[in-house]
């Protein structure tokens, strides 16, 4: 019961990648930028809490690969975070390729 935890955060931060690369079809309306803007704050919020779970839980030889993952996702994503801020339709395309090909790994790594 106790990897109840672990599977749990796994199970999240499979679904926040996966959320986050569906949203890949934008608009250039002010709703969508938004919208786009609160979800990646909310999904960046859960994703950092589930990996802090599951990085504290992993055995040490897992740290570091999860902890170096973790930090790059992070980073593409803030940088994503940025080109909506800034409401700019090429360079938010450009971040969201960049990210999306950590979320990729991020769902292949999740066990």
């Amino acid at each position: 019961m106790v990897d109840m935890g672990s599977r749990g955060s796994a199970c999240r931060i499979k679904k926040c990648a996966f959320d986050l690369l569906s949203m890949s079809d934008m608009s250039d309306d002010e709703d969508s930028w938004d919208l786009m803007g609160r979800d990646l704050r909310l999904k960046s919020t859960f994703l950092y809490c589930d990996f802090n779970q599951m990085i504290s839980s992993a055995p040490n030889d897992q740290k570091k690969t999860l902890t170096d993952l973790a930090n790059r996702l992070f980073y593409y994503i803030e940088e994503l975070g940025h080109a909506v801020k800034i409401r700019s339709v090429p360079l938010t395309q450009n971040r969201y390729k960049d990210a999306a090909v950590v979320l990729q790994e991020v769902m292949a790594t999740m066990p």
